[in-house]
């Protein structure tokens, strides 16, 4: 019986070799639970690429993507570390120069060549670029108030008086004015030519220039061409009070200007109200000076425009009031010297602020000055 019934073996079962499936199909078919965080992740549209360019190098170690340390010692470290602006960025901060408030010391920004006489907006720092040496070792007394410069500016106008005391007529002045003009002039041209020069210049007379006429033409040339001009083609006393006006209200609107002008508003670029109002002062001041002290003491010329009388023209005096006599419409004495004072200063003040081209004031000064008093006068005398 047991041969009737006999258990049969263990079939073998050989199973076919499976093919190498898609890496892709594999981790589609596989759905791991889903959370809503993830469901609403993936629900999103993917982000902008961007597509800006990696640095310049080709280095395949370079792009490898390293991953940033955790470690707050690296982290403090990349904090306090500096950073080296690009070029843009020191663009855009020239360009936003003007808008952020002044803090006292000169942004290098302020280089940038934004307008044709940027180099005029250096001397008016207190801070020096080292573009003369002395004004590094002499910041205050050289840089910041121009001690030896404005003691050279008020000295022009004494001399200017102390040759009318002695009779000294304009005719005899501006060819030595000319003459000095000619070889200070071509000197400042050849020193822009040979920089070794040019070093050597500026050590000489570092204590007399600012730093915009490193690069620029000297101050001096322009005081002379002035000068000359006035002396040349304007009457005596007129020709006189333009170079006193140059030389005493152009330094009292500097030295009040760069002490006060913080505090009064500002009219436009380094000229405040400050600055201005001194020049209205000591214009008419100058004129006192001049019209009431030193000619009557020492007398004036046939050339003279201003002899202590100020006269209405006849056409407002005899059609317009009616004044027929002798004498009507006119004044004298103080009153007459008042009123020319204070045309001086008008004439000194809005002389000092008007920008003409960006001419130097040196030559703007004397020449506007001296064109409003010779009117005034043509009017008025």
């Amino acid at each position: 019986m047991s041969q009737q019934y006999q258990i049969p073996g263990t079939p073998r079962i050989i199973s076919p070799s499976p093919t190498p499936a898609d890496p892709s199909e594999s981790r589609d078919s596989y759905f791991a639970p889903i959370t809503r965080s993830a469901a609403s992740r993936r629900n999103q549209p993917p982000g902008a690429i961007s597509e800006e360019t990696e640095s310049s190098s080709d280095s395949s170690v370079e792009k490898r993507a390293r991953t940033r340390s955790r470690s707050p010692k690296t982290a403090a470290k990349l904090s306090r570390a500096p950073t080296q602006p690009s070029s843009a960025t020191v663009f855009n901060k020239s360009n936003a120069s003007a808008s952020s408030p002044p803090n006292g010391h000169l942004s290098p920004s302020s280089a940038a060549p934004s307008t044709s006489s940027y180099w005029r907006d250096f001397s008016r720092s207190p801070s020096p670029l080292g573009l003369i040496p002395i004004h590094r070792h002499w910041r205050s007394f050289i840089h910041r108030h121009e001690i030896p410069r404005k003691a050279l500016h008020l000295s022009i106008g004494f001399f200017t008086l102390h040759l009318y005391s002695r009779g000294t007529s304009a005719a005899s002045i501006h060819p030595w004015l000319l003459g000095a003009f000619i070889p200070i002039a071509t000197t400042d041209y050849l020193r822009h030519t040979i920089p070794p020069f040019n070093r050597f210049y500026i050590r000489v007379l570092g204590a007399l220039m600012r730093e915009s006429e490193v690069e620029g033409w000297n101050g001096v040339i322009w005081y002379l061409l002035g000068a000359w001009t006035v002396l040349r083609f304007l009457p005596k006393d007129v020709g006189v009070m333009g170079v006193l006006l140059l030389s005493w209200c152009d330094t009292a609107a500097s030295t009040v200007g760069r002490m006060y002008g913080r505090y009064t508003p500002r009219i436009r670029r380094g000229k405040t109200v400050a600055g201005s109002a001194a020049a209205a002062v000591v214009g008419m001041l100058t004129a006192g000076v001049f019209w009431g002290w030193a000619m009557p003491r020492y007398g004036h010329d046939e050339g003279f425009m201003f002899r202590g009388t100020l006269t209405l023209p006849s056409v407002v005096r005899e059609r317009l009031l009616g004044w027929k006599g002798e004498g009507s419409g006119s004044v004298g004495g103080w009153v007459a010297l008042g009123v020319v004072g204070l045309w001086s200063g008008v004439v000194a003040s809005a002389s000092e602020v008007v920008d003409i081209f960006g001419w130097d004031d040196n030559l703007t000064i004397p020449v506007l000055s001296g064109l409003g008093l010779w009117g005034f006068f043509k009017v008025f005398c």
